[in-house]
């Protein structure tokens, strides 16, 4: 078993204090991609790879794009909302996790691990991945 748990991934950290991820500009574009439990994925993974990447019907390497909302205050916890993914039409088996990763930043910097808690599928219907309340206390990013 290769996924344990969600993480939000340490190079990420030291990235948001080096200016290389941009949560309401258009210049970044985060996206989400979808593996199987053979990836080896948590706080230490560093960016995106094709490695253990889902493959099915309808489903496009490197995955699909996430909408951020500009970050905002919650108390004294800063937070970055995420939209829901939808994967449409898709075939897919044996999903159980996935990674979200700043696709426009140079080497496909990770941001965060997602852990399905168990192997997902879908036939020929929509996968959506349900993002957290956004407030500070569950949302998907979050600096307290």
């Amino acid at each position: 078993m290769a996924f344990s748990g969600n993480f939000m991934c340490t190079s990420f950290k030291v990235e948001v204090l080096k200016g290389v991820h941009n949560f309401t500009g258009a210049s970044d574009k985060f996206k989400l991609a979808m593996y199987t439990n053979s990836a080896s994925f948590n706080a230490a993974t560093t960016a995106y790879t094709s490695g253990n990447e889902v493959s099915g019907t309808n489903y496009t390497a490197k995955g699909n794009a996430v909408t951020t909302v500009t970050p905002v205050a919650s108390g004294t916890t800063a937070l970055v909302d995420m939209n829901n993914v939808v994967f449409t039409n898709v075939t897919l088996t044996g999903v159980r996790g996935a990674l979200i990763y700043n696709e426009a930043a140079s080497g496909d910097p990770s941001v965060c691990v997602l852990d399905f808690g168990a192997d997902k599928a879908a036939s020929a219907g929509d996968f959506t991945v349900v993002m957290p309340t956004a407030d500070a206390s569950n949302a998907i990013i979050r600096i307290a």
